[in-house]
């Protein structure tokens, strides 16, 4: 009886010494995931925050060199018809617009569908001013035509989606 009392007397506080200990390292090996965690999280954001702004950046360009007032400021040709200038104008946003895809990586899904949008509907506005001249028009005519069109909207859909970018931009600072 007393080899088992003595066991007893002095297993109980060996096993409590372990369990504290066993809590203790596992209390410690958490807060050291959670500080690596952390830390990891602080240099994927180092990381990543010059692509990502430079990918905002980029996408406000291609926004603004996609503006219909900014094509026809860079491609116009006074001799040109107005069917050249209009070839040149959509050639242009497609070649802007590939140019420059590989940003939807770094901006959030809402701003690339409404760069989409932008894209889509300058391509829409230009076709709509083509259609609505005769086949010998110039391209004087269709920059007039255009210019008239943009002249009725509030707002044209680069301009709405650059105040979208920026807004988004500002809330991840």
């Amino acid at each position: 009886m007393e080899y088992i009392t003595f066991i007893i007397v002095a297993l109980v506080p060996a096993l409590a010494v372990i369990f504290v200990v066993m809590a203790f390292l596992k209390k410690q090996n958490e807060r050291e995931i959670t500080n690596m965690n952390i830390d990891l999280k602080k240099e994927r954001q180092k990381f990543f925050l010059e692509p990502r702004m430079e990918a905002y950046q980029r996408v406000v360009l291609l926004l603004e060199r996609i503006n219909p007032q900014s094509l026809i400021m860079r491609l116009h040709e006074p001799n040109n018809s107005a069917i050249m200038l209009q070839s040149a104008l959509l050639s242009n946003i497609r070649s802007e617009f590939d140019h420059n895809v590989a940003q939807q990586i770094f901006v959030s899904t809402s701003v690339w569908e409404m760069v989409k949008k932008s894209k889509e509907e300058t391509i829409k506005i230009i076709n709509v001013a083509a259609q609505a001249l005769g086949e010998n028009a110039t391209s004087i005519e269709l920059s007039n035509k255009i210019f008239e069109i943009i002249g009725e909207l509030d707002e044209l859909p680069t301009e709405i989606t650059i105040k979208l970018v920026k807004e988004e931009l500002q809330r991840l600072f």
